[in-house]
């Protein structure tokens, strides 16, 4: 790894995977997670033209305020305290052909339709975090792939290289990480314009219809959902001589996120701001740690615990509650509100024995956050022809479950992470439509990992609504 310290590749090669982690010193620097073990960072053969392209992207202009990261992590607190419900989605890994006006739309369109449900239902405002507008990098089990006698590179999002077999296509190449800042920017360049332009604005659903919904399982129940807040809303609208009781109505804000992999690229878009204490990744709004590098004392958390932003972590079913403590400790040491996210992805058999053991950590610790769940992750499985899916009964049995044991253990499920798209695609099974393994092949269309469409998606909205309902209950 071209762009890390001796020391720092002298750790990597020593280092027992297993051992118990260092524990990181207080002092920080932008760069301190140079001289930490690194895991998932691609090698570049050239080193020059790295530094260079890394060069050119430090003076680029920042993709997202100060302001709007602080106004964020207030969002945050309130969902943490139970004010605001969590939803944050979008792509697996984008791909630089997908920055397109109907596929952003499509996918925007449908985080607003499980906005809208997810609203009337739980009597909450959703905080929207899209998972897009940086997510290019993905973590890969292994550093290489093997196709017959062939050995490269595996593709590691549009960010690093590209997804045919080839070795040009396989190299890691600097210039894409020119081309994901501008696609993030034309991606967040239209999400802003039609948000602010008053696409999200309650009054006016209609502007979310996506065509194949026309004929969903949930087509009935959603429009049930639209009438009613039209009444509310036409109530309100008439006996409000000032208008205010609907302010924020019309335009609601959008965030984005992402995983922080790519750690030169991330440190490229951090910067200082005038009139404010810290670092902010001016990249996205909110980074998160993944599964695969959320170790204390290496490099992902290093720099994640010196950002003003607020932070994700992935938290998978390997993780030890005593760790997991450890890690809200690096990465919030103040217990600020709204400062950490725990993103639980476990799967729908080991949530009912982990979840509750990593809950009673914290509460033992006395250290709060905003609780996620990620049913995505933790029920990935293969077809026997090889096809990565994941059936939506187990992704929906771990949201329930997740509701149900932070109820029992006297904590608070505040969001839902999922990968989804705004597409007609068939890569999860199940749900509604009962897919099955015979329909992926129909449309397919992930390089990574399989996404629910927008009918499982808007299905998965109206389960949590049902489950909210039955333990109020």
């Amino acid at each position: 790894m071209l762009w890390l310290s001796e020391k720092s590749k002298e750790m990597q090669a020593t280092r027992d995977p297993d051992a118990s982690p260092a524990t990181p010193p207080a002092e920080w620097t932008l760069a301190s997670w140079r001289e930490r073990p690194a895991r998932q960072l691609p090698t570049y053969p050239d080193e020059t033209a790295l530094e260079e392209a890394l060069g050119r992207l430090a003076v680029l202009p920042p993709l997202v305020t100060s302001w709007e990261v602080e106004s964020l992590k207030d969002e945050l607190a309130a969902a943490e305290a139970g004010e605001r419900f969590l939803l944050q989605g979008g792509d697996c890994a984008e791909r630089f052909g997908d920055c397109t006006a109907d596929v952003i739309t499509s996918r925007l369109k449908i985080l607003l339709q499980m906005s809208l449900v997810l609203t009337y239902g739980l009597r909450k405002r959703v905080v929207r975090v899209g998972r897009f507008a940086g997510q290019f990098a993905k973590p890969r089990s292994s550093p290489t792939e093997t196709q017959g006698e062939e050995t490269l590179p595996s593709y590691r999002g549009d960010l690093v290289n590209a997804p045919e077999f080839t070795e040009a296509a396989r190299t890691p190449d600097p210039e894409r990480l020119l081309e994901a800042y501008h696609r993030s920017a034309m991606t967040l360049n239209l999400v802003r314009a039609l948000t602010e332009g008053g696409f999200a604005d309650l009054h006016h659903p209609e502007y979310w219809d996506v065509d194949f919904v026309e004929h969903s399982p949930q087509r009935a129940e959603y429009e049930a959902v639209i009438d009613a807040i039209g009444e509310a809303l036409g109530f309100v609208d008439t006996v409000a001589s000032d208008g205010n009781a609907l302010k924020g109505l019309e335009r609601a804000p959008f965030w984005i996120s992402h995983e922080a992999l790519h750690l030169p690229y991330e440190e490229a878009l951090t910067r200082t701001v005038p009139h404010c204490d810290g670092y902010f990744n001016l990249g996205t709004h909110l980074p998160w740690v993944g599964k695969r590098t959320a170790r204390l004392g290496e490099a992902h958390v290093e720099y994640a615990r010196g950002l003003s932003n607020p932070v994700g972590l992935k938290v998978g079913p390997q993780l030890a509650p005593s760790d997991l403590v450890d890690l809200a400790g690096a990465l919030d040491p103040e217990g600020e509100p709204g400062r950490l996210t725990l993103i639980t992805r476990l799967g729908a058999d080991p949530v009912e024995d982990r979840l509750p053991a990593l809950i009673q950590a914290m509460q033992r610790a006395g250290h709060s956050a905003l609780w996620c769940c990620d049913p995505m992750h933790g029920n990935t499985e293969r077809t026997e022809g090889g096809l990565k899916t994941r059936h939506f009964d187990k992704i929906r049995r771990e949201v329930e479950q997740s509701f149900a044991i932070h109820a029992a253990e006297g904590s608070r499920l505040g969001g839902l992470h999922i990968e989804l798209t705004g597409e007609d695609v068939t890569e999860c099974v199940g749900g509604a439509r009962g897919l099955t393994e015979a329909d992926l092949k129909r449309a397919y269309e992930s390089v990574v990992d399989p996404r629910l469409n927008y009918e499982q998606a808007l299905e998965l909205a109206f389960s949590v609504v049902h489950t909210r309902r039955a333990l109020r209950e």
